[in-house]
């Protein structure tokens, strides 16, 4: 134990790492695994296409499975939507933003899979517990996924790529992990975030 004189004032705590020190922390921390996933789903769209009848396979992305209903939201609107939610949130209007552009696309009608909705991908129970009357409707969904991440941002001191994984995958995988849990989906979805956000 270091000794402290009498009155003296004791270091502030460390502030949390940056965006970007914490995107360079994650991607190296993850880059091995991420490789090997990688290779594997190389190996496995070879299998598939080795298989499959000439011509039957085009390029598949995650939206050819849910074909978006709607336009997404016009940029100066979404702009002021975020930074007016962000605000009063306190959370930085670049960190919703980007979180806006991995869920949905700033489409305000998507559904996902697992039955989040919205421009923010807000699950049932998130809509509830922010008083969301019309998920589908921008405002009240940026307004939510706003008070989420100030929340998941206190819960994790500051961590982005913690609380970012907890937006993924909640926050009772993150915790049962203590860090970003082993889920390809959420890893890169941290990463992809991070990496924009120091653009």
């Amino acid at each position: 134990m270091l000794f402290q004189a009498p009155g003296a004032v004791p270091p502030p705590p460390a502030a949390p790492p940056s965006a970007k020190e914490q995107a360079e922390r994650v991607r190296a921390a993850m880059a091995a695994s991420l490789e090997k996933q990688r290779e594997s789903v190389r190996r496995q769209a070879a299998a598939v296409a080795s298989t499959a009848p000439a011509g039957s396979l085009g390029a598949v992305s995650a939206e050819a499975f849910i074909p978006p209903p709607c336009d997404p939201v016009p940029k100066l609107e979404l702009t002021e939507m975020v930074e007016d939610a962000a605000n009063r949130q306190g959370v930085d209007p670049s960190l919703v933003l980007e979180v806006a552009r991995q869920e949905s696309g700033f489409r305000p009608c998507a559904v996902s899979p697992k039955g989040a909705v919205g421009l923010m991908q807000l699950m049932p129970a998130t809509q509830i517990q922010f008083q969301v009357s019309d998920p589908f409707d921008a405002k009240q969904s940026i307004e939510a996924g706003s008070k989420l991440l100030k929340d998941l941002l206190e819960r994790y001191h500051g961590d982005i790529s913690l609380a970012l994984s907890a937006y993924n995958a909640g926050a009772g995988r993150v915790d049962r992990s203590v860090g970003i849990p082993e889920i390809p989906e959420t890893q890169n979805y941290v990463i992809d975030i991070l990496s924009r956000l120091i653009q």
